[in-house]
């Protein structure tokens, strides 16, 4: 019986070769139309060694080979859902299941990449959100965090709450089978550390965040230096990132992202959403959950981590008239720290 990991390779090589009686599509058209490189789609048709693409990448392989329309001018141009007619449509989800069952064969045989979607948990296990709590001096300030209130909102009692609401969404729809969690640091259990945790902000307030870094070590160390010249920063060996403030006003936020094992359980996944301020917070965490962003961001992590155990990646991320804008990882502009190297 063949692996599962190259009956999918050779199904995607079929499809690029054979999908359409007398046109071959080439690997650069096809890497061009996914924004992936070149090497990338040779290593998902590799029989020989095959790498497991991520759900986004099959989806845009189904939504591209269910029309020959995708062909334009000697190019390959995906078309959106919306203009494929009703056969298209039927013949997309088609190819969509047939290679999302391969794919899950293909896990199942230990295909696994390191870096797929980064929050898609396809253990079914707890996943576990931690995200700090405001400090009491900014609660007596607030209305509706009483808990004798009766129009109390627990919600108002925690920090970077954009991107709180941005994730929790978005975790629950692509791990159906798995219980989702929030929390503040104070209220964890020890079995809450030990699922896959994800960690919303700095170590100012989640302290969790400040335990974290010095358990693994990490090369990163943010610097909450709010009085100095040029106030907080990150750190990464001798070279300092500062947000940008123009007359008081945040314009360019620095924030991390981290993956790896979780410290407390190697069975289990640690991920850091972390910026300097909450806007930073949100634009990482966003940076994988905007819809036109989100693939492309994925397939840059894929691209340049596969294989690696952990990661991470400090970047900017820029704020237009009071808006955080989703950072395009793709962009070398934004990309401040990579590591590993």
């Amino acid at each position: 019986m063949a692996d599962s990991g190259q009956a999918l390779a050779r199904r995607l090589r079929q499809l690029r070769l054979q999908q359409w009686p007398g046109t071959r599509v080439r690997q650069p058209q096809l890497a061009h139309a996914l924004n992936v490189s070149v090497p990338l789609i040779s290593s998902w048709e590799n029989e020989g060694n095959p790498k497991v693409p991520p759900v986004s990448r099959l989806e845009a392989y189904a939504l591209i080979f269910c029309t020959r329309r995708s062909l334009s001018d000697g190019g390959l141009v995906p078309l959106d859902e919306a203009e494929l007619t009703a056969e298209e449509s039927q013949l997309r989800e088609k190819l969509l299941r047939e290679l999302l069952d391969l794919r899950a064969a293909a896990l199942s045989r230990g295909q696994a990449p390191a870096v797929a979607n980064p929050w898609q948990f396809d253990d079914g296990k707890q996943v576990v959100i931690v995200c700090a709590r405001l400090p009491n001096d900014w609660l007596a300030r607030m209305p509706y965090v009483n808990p004798d209130d009766p129009d109390h909102i627990e919600l108002y009692t925690y920090a970077d709450l954009d991107a709180l609401f941005e994730l929790h969404g978005h975790i629950r729809a692509f791990n159906p089978a798995s219980e989702v969690r929030r929390h503040t640091p104070d209220e964890l259990e020890p079995d809450d550390l030990t699922s896959h945790l994800v960690l919303l902000g700095g170590v100012d307030w989640n302290d969790l965040t400040s335990n974290v870094f010095q358990d693994l070590d990490l090369p990163f160390k943010q610097v909450n230096d709010w009085e100095g010249e040029h106030g907080a920063y990150f750190s990464h060996g001798e070279k300092r990132f500062h947000p940008e403030l123009v007359d008081g006003q945040l314009r360019e936020d620095v924030a991390l992202f981290y993956r790896g094992p979780n410290p407390y359980n190697a069975k289990r996944t640690l991920t850091i959403c972390n910026g300097m301020y909450g806007r930073g917070t949100l634009g990482v965490a966003r940076a994988l959950t905007d819809v036109k962003f989100r693939d492309r961001n994925t397939a840059w992590l894929y691209d340049r981590f596969a294989g690696v155990e952990a990661f991470a990646l400090l970047s900017k991320v820029r704020v237009v008239r009071g808006k955080v804008v989703t950072p395009d990882w793709t962009l070398d502009e934004l990309r401040l720290v990579e590591w590993p190297d």
